[in-house]
């Protein structure tokens, strides 16, 4: 009875704090209005208007008025206004009338230049689609290859890595797909000078993955702590200055320089990173129970019988068994492997909980490391920039390494008030290891590329069962069946090896003499040479020489793709093609180029009205030498002597392989431009 008498005086209560809520909330609600315009009192359609340390924001209409309601009291506040294309600007509200607000236009972006190298252009009164970034806002520490920094970061630039391993030269599309079958990489200028790439790269080549492809990047030896800027012209328009090799447009890299009347500077930089290993968790593959219990279901539906576990082409944990279980101790007297079920089943069940860890045996944590030392400086009449560089990569995967040291020193002589002079020289050595490897082929019957004697690192633990282990029970190396040999990814990084060394060296010369106001004469001199070695070494302990050997059956030999088979007398037994000795496969290539270039630019501005006007002729040569060699029946052993075998001999009369090839080719290129461009230009006005 009490409770319902108190009813209606809660209900009232309520009400009235409702009521009061309302009334309160409405007394500090309020609105700013206003009007935004630029400096000539047109409206700004399009602004965004914020009241600053609040979620209070709004745009304006077409007639550039806003009304920005907020729940606190805008006397005293700040607004944030911002429009594109023009400067940003804080309001202080200081009144409850119509604000109007002025922005002026951010001219900044119009005053930067373009650098194509050539010549320098004002944004402005540039015509084509560039894109400039500089070095500090792309640079990502660990990353010592300039094309990877670039990644997502210019509008329209692609670049696909198809390797991670340092120097390979990735696939990158400026302009979209501009070819299916073509080659559509850029065209990249350091300091004005064109750079040209070491060995040219078919598309199939980079999409391939092969050794070639670790020197090909045209900038793998530019350090990039020595970098200023970047400009990537985008449209066609770079094809007026640079012709038709720069139809996938224009990487364009500016190098620092020394300031003049500044005090001798020395700075110090290190970098050292360590990668995580890859692991299974990331990954949807089978553990090693899972794998044996497919393995089970697979042996009772008839397959790994002791014939094809023995002596087919591939064979894992049940050929292990069976070869130890027919391999005869002399030492104890007994076979390696009891042949009885029990003996068998324990054998099965070790392998069946391996569950070994391949990214775990395969990558290190090595880290790597990058130092710096440069120095910059000047006085009234030069300027130096100098610099050294070591990078070492101790290697994510056992059988990687890499060690590159760069050089750059730059001097500008400022001779007279018209005349200044630079001089330049750049130079990188490289030392790099990594897996051996064959080059992919097509199998046109198929329609698939293929590659033998893969070993990959990560290809390897991603494709290779984990019931099988690197080591057996007694820390021994433990092998494994592969194409009708045997196989350990241990022993085939010791005896299977490619490794490379890159020397590159550059020398520039720059003048620059002003004739008069607007008008100058730039004259540019540039040389460099390049050589490139690439040793693929296979010794006759890997399993791809073995491969070449193998035929312990007459079954085995017949289905052996890799002995010397007589196409003359197919019933014949076919011959092992290299009976002892290992393989050698040798490339060396070399870069000289040269550059002159003699231009006049007029550049001048008259109050709203910009004259340009730019004419060069320039003359420029590229020799490229390629020196192969490729030797069957190297014996490391014994001075790298040649064993001759006489299989060989009707394969190489018919050009189906050779025993030795040694070959010299010469590619030379000679370029000569003239051209000229005229650009009047006057501000549009909206």
């Amino acid at each position: 009875m009490t409770s319902t008498s108190q009813l209606p005086a809660i209900i009232a209560l309520v009400c009235a704090a409702t009521g009061g809520a309302t009334v309160a909330q409405a007394q500090t609600s309020a609105a700013v209005t206003g009007i935004v315009t630029d400096m000539r009192g047109l409206p700004l359609a399009g602004a965004h208007v914020q009241l600053t340390n609040t979620q209070a924001r709004t745009v304006t209409n077409e007639e550039g008025r806003f009304t920005l309601k907020t729940s606190v009291r805008p006397l005293g506040k700040t607004l944030l206004v911002s429009h594109l294309g023009m400067l940003a600007r804080r309001v202080r509200i200081t009144t409850s009338d119509t604000l109007r607000i002025q922005l002026e236009e951010d001219t900044r972006s119009l005053d930067e230049v373009v650098v194509t190298g050539y010549q320098q252009v004002r944004n402005r009164i540039y015509t084509g689609a560039a894109s400039a970034v500089k070095m500090s806002d792309v640079r990502l520490e660990g990353l010592n290859d300039v094309s990877r920094m670039l990644e997502g970061r210019v509008p329209g630039l692609n670049i696909q890595n198809i390797s991670g391993t340092f120097g390979a030269a990735p696939r990158i599309n400026i302009r979209g797909g501009a070819s299916i079958l073509g080659n559509v990489q850029p065209l990249w200028v350091i300091d004005g000078a064109v750079y040209e790439d070491l060995v040219h790269l078919s598309l199939d080549q980079l999409a391939s993955g092969d050794a070639v492809t670790l020197i090909g990047s045209a900038i793998a030896g530019l350090n990039p702590s020595d970098i200023q800027d970047i400009q990537v012209l985008k449209d066609a328009s770079a094809t007026s200055v640079y012709g038709a090799r720069a139809l996938n447009g224009v990487i364009v890299v500016t190098t620092k320089n020394g300031r003049r009347d500044t005090p001798l500077t020395v700075n110090y930089s290190t970098e050292n990173t360590v990668r995580l290993k890859p692991r299974y968790a990331n990954f949807d593959l089978l553990n090693s129970q899972e794998t044996m219990s497919v393995y089970r279901e697979m042996e009772d539906k008839g397959y790994f019988n002791s014939s094809s576990a023995l002596y087919g082409r591939r064979g894992g944990v049940f050929h292990q068994y069976y070869k130890a279980a027919n391999t005869y101790d002399l030492s104890t007297g007994t076979y390696e492997q009891a042949n009885t079920a029990a003996a068998r089943r324990d054998f099965l069940r070790r392998a069946e909980y391996a569950n070994t860890d391949w990214f775990d045996q395969l990558f290190t944590l090595s880290p790597t490391t990058q130092h710096t030392l440069s120095l910059s400086g000047g006085g009234k009449h030069s300027a130096t920039y100098a610099s050294v560089g070591f990078f070492h990569d101790g290697g994510w995967t056992l059988p990687e390494k890499v060690d590159r040291l760069t050089a750059n020193l730059k001097n500008t002589f400022f001779v007279s008030p018209r005349l200044t002079a630079t001089l330049s020289a750049q130079g990188s050595l490289r030392s790099q290891s990594a897996p051996g490897t064959l080059p992919q082929r097509k199998n046109h019957a198929q329609g698939v590329f293929e590659r033998d004697f893969d070993i990959n690192p990560f290809s390897y633990a991603l494709g290779t069962s984990r019931t099988l282990s690197p080591y057996d029970a007694n820390g021994r190396l433990s092998f494994y069946r592969n194409n009708w040999a045997p196989f350990n990814i241990l022993n085939e990084y010791a005896n299977n090896t490619l490794d490379l060394e890159v020397i590159d060296f550059k020398l520039q010369g720059e003048a620059t003499y002003q004739l008069r106001e607007g008008l100058s004469l730039k004259a540019l001199v540039a040389a460099r040479r390049a050589h490139t070695s690439s040793t693929h070494k296979v010794t006759e302990n890997s399993n791809l020489v073995q491969a070449f050997r193998a035929n312990e059956t007459p079954l085995v030999a017949k289905e052996n793709v890799y002995l010397v088979h007589d196409k003359d007398h197919p019933d014949q037994q076919p011959q092992i093609g290299i009976p002892q000795g290992g393989l050698l496969d040798n490339n060396e290539a070399s870069l000289s180029s040269w550059l002159a270039r003699l231009a006049a630019d007029y550049d001048l501005k008259r109050g709203e009205h910009d004259f340009k006007a730019f004419a060069f002729a320039e003359l420029r040569t590229a020799h490229r030498t390629t020196t192969p060699f490729t030797g069957y029946g190297i014996q490391y052993d014994r001075g790298n002597q040649v064993y001759t075998s006489p299989p060989h001999f009707p394969q190489t009369r018919r050009g189906e392989q050779q025993l030795l090839r040694f070959a010299r080719t010469r590619r030379p290129r000679f370029d000569v431009f003239a051209q000229r461009h005229l650009r009047i230009c006057r501000p549009l006005r909206v």
